[in-house]
């Protein structure tokens, strides 16, 4: 069990880029959750099984359709034991 903590840059809001990201985590059995930031960057925590977290950076680099990603800047953190779900954070 990973977690990374993701800061996407590009045109990421405004696309439904949160959205997909939790359509992709529902899939891929990972938790953790998905928010905008002011500066206009989307930010994510994601936990599960290596090959799934692997897998869920490749799709938040990817992106939906009409977004532009430029840049994806992935930290580790420690895995958190009640994490059950993929939430869209306000």
């Amino acid at each position: 069990m990973i977690r990374r903590h993701v800061v996407v840059s590009g045109l990421v809001q405004g696309v439904s880029y949160r959205y997909l990201a939790r359509k992709h985590a529902e899939r891929l059995a990972v938790t953790g959750w998905v928010r905008n930031r002011p500066d206009a960057t989307v930010e994510a925590e994601v936990q599960g099984e290596t090959a799934a977290v692997h897998e869920m950076l490749r799709r938040l680099e990817a992106g939906p359709p009409g977004s532009h990603v430029t840049g994806l800047v992935v930290s580790e953190l420690d895995p958190l034991d009640d994490d059950e779900a993929f939430r869209i954070l306000r």
